[in-house]
């Protein structure tokens, strides 16, 4: 199961090309459904407006700015530093890494072999179910557990918010992959296309409800916390007053006075 290009056993009855086609689909309504959330919510307006007023007390040079831009990446996308709780970040990390690794051993599986079962390097199958077991964890583990509404609230695990949509459809997603890979490798053909109906169903509702659910803030986050570093850097923040539970540093500009 864990070694075998799930897809191969559709090469029979369904053309490389409509496959392939699907999946460029799937990735036409992420890009379309993002640019139709970033002009309805003025996302990038926002953006540019915010860099344009907090100019700070100091310019950044070339030299500075690709600094930021690589501790942004390392530190806020790579491990999930804006992230305070570790349990999240932990659970965070699994849903992401196991997403793109079950994204890209997809692509390299539809694109790369998709001919037979023994064209395909068996690092692309175990990357595909590793990174749905992944998935799977961290996204459990999320939504029963590390929900702000459920860990600081008390209220309902099954409880269900239009803000529950990525989440729901990822983890229906994944778990309509592994159940049809394992269908297919017992042989159980008539169960396998029920899964496979499922695990299609799930993909286009995924992919295709970016405008409404927060498929697209993993596209927001990056930038967000790259403007967070420039105004932090150029002293445009330095004014803002602190978090009640932050630390202060003695003799800072944000240091909240004696009697706060």
């Amino acid at each position: 199961m864990f070694e075998t290009n799930p897809f191969s056993a559709l090469f029979d009855t369904i053309s490389p090309t409509v496959m392939q086609a699907f999946v460029l689909s799937m990735i036409a309504l992420v890009v379309a459904g993002t640019l139709f959330d970033l002009a309805h919510k003025k996302s990038a307006r926002y953006f540019f407006e915010n860099a344009r007023r907090n100019r700070g007390t100091r310019t950044i040079g070339t030299a500075e700015k690709v600094s930021l831009v690589l501790k942004t990446a390392l530190v806020d996308w790579l491990a999930a530093g804006e992230f305070c709780n570790s349990q999240r970040r932990i659970a965070h990390l699994l849903t992401m890494y196991g997403f793109l690794a079950y994204i890209v051993a997809t692509v390299a599986m539809v694109f790369g072999h998709p001919e037979t079962a023994d064209d395909t390097p068996v690092i692309w199958p175990l990357l595909w179910h590793l990174g749905a077991l992944l998935v799977f964890i961290g996204g459990c583990w999320f939504w029963l557990l590390q929900r702000v509404d459920v860990a600081a609230e008390g209220r309902s695990r099954f409880r269900v918010v239009r803000a529950d949509l990525f989440i729901l459809a990822l983890l229906a997603n994944v778990t309509a992959a592994l159940i049809w890979s394992y269908l297919l490798s017992d042989g159980r053909g008539g169960w396998s296309n029920i899964a496979l109906g499922l695990y299609l169903t799930s993909a286009m509702i995924l992919f295709g409800s970016v405008p409404w659910s927060k498929f697209s803030h993993m596209f927001y986050k990056p930038a967000a916390a790259f403007q967070k570093r420039v105004e932090d850097a150029n002293g445009s923040r330095a004014n803002l007053p602190l978090p009640v539970d932050a630390p202060a540093t003695l003799g800072s500009a944000r240091t909240p006075p004696a009697n706060y």
